[in-house]
């Protein structure tokens, strides 16, 4: 095993092909923040590829940068304006850059035992799987054929699975509709900087981001992107390892400047890291690949964005999440025999694919009643 000293970001094809792990998750927020909450796509993905890139160049593992789903949910459904998101995004890093700095969240994170983490994270693959089902139902056949090409070459070191879901993701695209290829074809170089985005902020956006869109995302982002993500990595990557501490205030910095360009709240989902290695990446590399990318397409290419993503099927992006899911859900294996943990993660995770803080909760007196004896099952 390399030492962390030693450990070298590496830029090789099967890094190229994680940097598309966590693409399931990434674009579907992008298009509804582009087209239902008009955030400014240059901003939006400038920022996101910048956290991208800081995140593998500092870390050094697939430590992934996701968009807060719960912020991202309520603006969608809330037609809330970007003032108001760009708001709760300012918000959500005080806290957690405070939270982080003054070592609050330690206590917090000792209380997420290890039912209550396997919990967590099988709640979330299991999620990513029920939704990459349900959008594979949009082609099944399409699906299908991805699926077992996905299957046979997920092991394969010399033809990476994701490349051939990306090629049967274009080739699918304009099989089902030939004009996409005219829509392509109106793809221009046009270079731009992002403005200041928070001249038009006001008290009332500051309020409304953080009641409507701060509070609720918090226990969310502790269990899924703070408690599985220390956890996760630190599995995977014993050799560089990150700390509660470390993840909060990272958090915390990202959403504190996010803003200022037009990015959204972002975090460290531990969703994103199970999509990055299940499809080959082992460094930081495939997030600076992926970042870079990212910071491009805003600079030169933000006008065609729209057009850009249509490439990929939703069916696709299905078959995506449905391998992240499988890959986060499969670390619950070294769970043990004893009941009482095993009973524990059961109900955190039924809890867990409908809320991660309620989950979080449920599992910390649950599993509190029955070390103490206070219940038995």
């Amino acid at each position: 095993m390399e030492s962390a000293s030693r450990t070298r970001n590496r830029f090789d094809k099967m890094e190229w092909a994680g940097a598309f792990g966590d693409m399931g998750t990434l674009i579907p927020f992008v298009v509804a923040y582009i087209t239902i909450v008009k955030v400014d796509t240059l901003g939006l993905l400038l920022m996101f590829g910048i956290a991208l890139l800081v995140s593998g160049l500092y870390y050094r593992t697939p430590l992934p940068i996701q968009p807060m789903k719960a912020i991202g949910a309520a603006a969608v459904a809330g037609g809330i304006s970007p003032a108001a998101l760009f708001a709760s995004g300012l918000t959500t890093g005080l806290f957690w850059l405070l939270a982080g700095l003054t070592g609050a969240i330690r206590p917090i994170a000792k209380l997420a035992t290890k039912p209550v983490v396997r919990g967590i994270m099988l709640g979330l693959g299991l999620s990513f799987i029920v939704d990459g089902i349900h959008r594979m139902i949009s082609a099944p056949l399409l699906a299908g054929i991805a699926l077992v090409v996905t299957y046979l070459l997920l092991t394969n070191p010399k033809i990476p699975a994701m490349f051939m879901l990306l090629v049967i993701g274009v080739a699918s695209a304009v099989i089902m509709d030939p004009n996409l290829l005219t829509e392509l074809a109106k793809i221009h170089v046009g270079f731009k900087l992002p403005a200041f985005s928070l001249s038009t902020m006001t008290w009332n956006d500051l309020v409304t981001g953080t009641l409507l869109f701060t509070l609720p995302q918090i226990p969310l982002t502790l269990g899924n992107a703070v408690i599985a993500i220390v956890a996760e990595n630190n599995e995977l990557f014993p050799d560089r390892k990150v700390t509660e501490k470390k993840i909060a205030v990272s958090q915390g910095i990202m959403n504190l400047v996010a803003p200022i360009f037009g990015g959204v709240p972002m975090c460290h989902g531990a969703g994103g890291m199970a999509g990055h290695v299940r499809f080959g990446a082992k460094t930081g590399g495939a997030l600076v690949i992926l970042g870079s990318l990212l910071i491009l397409t805003a600079l030169f290419f933000s006008d065609s964005v729209g057009i850009i993503f249509n490439i990929f099927p939703n069916a696709i992006l299905g078959v995506i999440l449905f391998f992240a899911g499988s890959e986060l859900a499969i670390v619950v294996r070294d769970i043990g025999e004893k009941k009482s943990d095993f009973y524990v993660m059961l109900i955190v995770t039924a809890f867990a694919m409908w809320n991660m803080g309620a989950a979080f909760l449920v599992g910390i007196v649950l599993d509190t009643a029955l070390s103490r004896g206070w219940i038995k099952i």
